[in-house]
């Protein structure tokens, strides 16, 4: 069903001459009236329209755990193989232990969030958990503490991953999706640079002491909490979806477009295995423990710069093709960083990795909210990261497994390989679904 068109004396409360309404772009909405009072709520430009609270509150939300996270995750990968002794191929299978564990939980917690008709709970509720695994990682004493660790955080933030990213969706006119999943995206990966250099800095004052940086990282944890618990509310209960009755055919609701998106991501995610590897590149490569966070760094830096511009851009001209060319880019980045010959090399490849990441998370999870119907958009962004999170477990394992058998160059060639497959299939996919 289509929106009917709004004149435009009733958004505005006054007649406006030559002025049309705003399409919405991706799929018809499931539920009556709903997108349609949402859309009527917003200014007559999406361009000039501000984005709700709502969007502001829960990147602010990303950006404190981000940065608790990233100040554990940009030392522990060199932590594990030179403290605790680990291989890279033990690396491998704890990140990818940990991502898929979020992204099986996510298909529970997302349908979970359907049933309800409410968000922010069950997204609180991942919050605080990955919040209190936190004091586990200075605390560890050998991997399996370790891997213990990361299994419990990755459960929080299964847990709130889709019922936030489908808040976001229930929150946001349909015409500002990718500016809003672009801008969540950027807070988000601002605490991402932020993280980091809070590592170098605290890893220099401190001499080198490792599990007291991990410590000062569990005060953000728990801000993120506060300003969740504070700030955020659920959709108002006129712009809530329609609860669906339990039954798994709900599933024959989600198109050929959403299924082959899905499809898509797998393949695209297997080239980009856990960052860990970057890390370790870098060391490999000669950079000191205390500087390899640097390459997490100039990543997110770059991952932060495009991610809203690209969202902004996507809601104007489509998303398939700034999508496709995300993929053209991580493409360049892995090869790069398979034939680095020195740190600086590498910073240059995590520069493109951060920019293929600011040109394919958030314009994937505004496709998947348009492509999904609105009262299963829980669901929706549950098996989309249960199917990349999947991908990711097996592409981590198999990076770390080349590294170990092969060399670092081969695990970075392989990725080039699957992104270059990513991409014929984008292509193949497009020509049937208007992506």
């Amino acid at each position: 069903m289509g929106l009917r068109k709004v004149p435009a004396h009733r958004r505005t409360g006054k007649r406006a001459a030559g002025k049309t309404p705003c399409r919405t772009g991706g799929s018809a909405p499931n539920v009556p009236g709903m997108d349609q009072r949402i859309t009527e709520s917003a200014a007559a430009s999406p361009a000039k329209a501000r984005l709700p609270r709502g969007v502001w509150a829960l990147g602010l939300v990303s950006l404190c755990m981000d940065l608790s996270s990233e100040m554990i995750h940009s030392l522990l990968p060199v932590f594990l193989v030179t403290v605790l002794g680990v291989s890279a191929l033990s690396v491998g299978i704890i990140e990818g232990l940990g991502e898929a564990t979020a992204s099986i939980v996510k298909i529970f917690s997302g349908t979970l969030s359907d049933r309800l008709g409410k968000r922010k709970a069950l997204a609180l509720a991942g919050y605080g958990l990955a919040a209190l695994t936190k004091p586990m990682f200075p605390l560890a004493g050998s991997a399996a503490t370790v891997l213990a660790a990361r299994l419990i955080d990755r459960v929080g933030k299964g847990i709130r991953g889709a019922p936030r990213d489908a808040l976001v969706a229930d929150i946001t006119p349909p015409e500002q999706r990718g500016a809003a999943y672009g801008l969540r995206q950027t807070l988000d990966t601002i605490g991402a640079v932020l993280g980091p250099l809070a590592a170098i800095a605290l890893m220099a004052l401190t001499a080198g002491d490792v599990r007291l940086v991990f410590w000062v990282a569990v005060v953000p944890a728990f801000a993120a909490v506060a300003v969740l618990a504070l700030g955020v509310r659920d959709a108002p209960a006129g712009h809530r979806p329609q609860r669906p009755a339990p039954s798994l055919r709900g599933l024959s609701r989600f198109g050929g477009a959403f299924w082959a998106l899905v499809a898509v991501a797998a393949v695209m995610t297997l080239a980009r295995f856990s960052e860990a590897f970057l890390l370790l590149r870098a060391q490999d490569l000669g950079m000191g423990m205390a500087w390899v966070p640097v390459v997490l760094v100039v990543m997110n830096v770059v991952y932060a710069l495009s991610s809203y511009p690209v969202g902004v851009l996507s809601d104007r001209v489509g998303r398939g093709g700034l999508l496709m060319a995300g993929f053209a880019v991580l493409v360049a980045s892995d090869l790069v960083l398979a034939f680095a010959a020195g740190p600086a090399l590498v910073l240059a490849g995590a520069g493109l990795w951060g920019l293929h990441m600011g040109m394919t998370q958030g314009l994937l999870a505004a496709m998947v909210a348009d492509a999904a119907p609105a009262e299963l958009r829980g669901t929706a962004f549950g098996l989309f990261h249960l199917m990349t999170g999947v991908a990711l477990l097996a592409a981590s394992v198999l990076a770390g497994a080349l590294w170990a058998t092969v060399g670092p160059a081969a695990t970075f060639l392989a990725g080039a390989g699957f992104s270059a497959v990513a991409v014929v299939g984008l292509l193949a996919i497009r020509r049937r679904f208007p992506l």
